[in-house]
């Protein structure tokens, strides 16, 4: 991996708020470079030749900052953003050896098509969009190929599945899935309306028969009783009426 060179001026150890912005609004992104065995340094720099260099390297991009009194040789840890325009607003740049391996973490890439998704109506999980990787940082590569082309539903890839280059060291676990192809799960809630169908469509389906049990009128004589759910009568059968009782 190339290292990219970038202009970069030190700043003074407290800037205030106002500084900030009047950097911010001359598109100079406020950074800091720490880590190794020197102090850190606060420093600004332009933010669209920063985001070009992320787009020529990549997010682990080496980079060689020159301050005019010495080169720090660093990748970029951290990028904060404002959480309404999304604009750059800080950068941590942590210095690197390019002999002593380091950690980082790689994007995956998704390439080709998945048959199960094409032809069979499956939908694509992602469960891992990034791999984490120790290696030199000449070693670690932009990003990750993941291919998916002979991926049919209920399918998936795992790391142990995917193709690193040498010298680089997976962190993350072997079964670690990374995507899936899966089937379209419909959930059908009940709202009031089909649960008063469903009660209408179950009390038709139990038929009323008439009774005699256990009811009386006002001369002590059996009457009838409309039952849920009993058996009808045989045809061309009357009920017995039940025998009167004992005075």
């Amino acid at each position: 991996m190339e290292e990219i060179k970038l202009s970069v001026a030190v700043r003074d150890g407290k800037s205030s708020k106002k500084e900030l912005s009047t950097l911010r609004a001359e598109r100079r992104l406020p950074g800091v470079i720490y880590g190794g065995d020197k102090p850190p340094v606060k420093v600004s720099l332009s933010e669209k030749e920063l985001q070009a260099a992320r787009k020529r390297g990549g997010a682990n991009a080496i980079l060689s900052l020159e301050t005019g009194q010495s080169v720090e040789t660093v990748i970029v840890k951290d990028l904060q953003r404002h959480p309404v325009s999304d604009r750059l607003v800080h950068a941590d740049f942590q210095r690197i050896s390019m002999t002593r391996k380091i950690e980082a973490k790689v994007p995956l890439h998704v390439v080709g098509e998945a048959p199960g998704v094409k032809t069979s109506g499956g939908i694509l999980q992602h469960a891992l969009r990034e791999l984490a990787i120790r290696a030199l940082p000449k070693d670690i590569p932009q990003f990750l190929s993941v291919d998916i082309s002979s991926l049919e539903i209920g399918m998936h890839i795992e790391v142990r599945e995917l193709t690193v280059p040498t010298g680089v060291e997976v962190l993350d676990p072997a079964d670690h899935r990374v995507v899936s192809v899966t089937t379209v799960k419909v959930i059908v809630e009940e709202t009031p309306a089909t649960a008063v169908a469903a009660e209408g469509v179950a009390a038709a389906a139990e038929p009323e028969v008439a009774s005699t049990k256990g009811k009386k009128d006002e001369e002590g004589k059996l009457v009838k009783e409309t039952v849920k759910g009993a058996a009808p009568a045989e045809k061309g059968k009357e009920a017995k009426p039940a025998a009167p009782a004992k005075k």
